[in-house]
């Protein structure tokens, strides 16, 4: 008879059963619990670096964006200034010539 009877199998079920009570078992199943936290701790961790690394990216686009701003700016200040100068020449230019109008008429 080498198939197992029904009573070597319910007493095989039986240590089975019992062994799944002791310590060691138990506090290899509580590890694996343990370590399964750990992981998911790590991937909520994961998940908050990336959206902490996602946030400084788009504050970094925002700044370029600023900075891109300041720099339009600064150059139509550039444009503004140059304006005045060719202002300031032309009027220069007008004075002088009324001078030699002026020196013309004396003469």
């Amino acid at each position: 008879m080498d198939a197992p009877s029904c009573v070597d199998s319910a007493a095989i079920t039986a240590i089975q059963l019992l062994s799944l009570d002791q310590p060691c078992v138990r506090e290899r199943g509580r590890e694996r619990e343990r370590e399964r936290e750990r992981e998911r701790e790590r991937e909520r961790e994961r998940g908050s670096v990336r959206e902490r690394e996602r946030k400084r990216e788009r504050e970094r686009g925002r700044e370029r964006e600023r900075e891109r701003e300041r720099e339009r700016e600064r150059e139509r200040e550039r444009e503004r200034e140059r304006e005045r100068e060719r202002e300031r020449e032309k009027r220069n230019r007008e004075r002088t010539r009324e001078k030699e109008r002026g020196r013309e008429r004396e003469r």
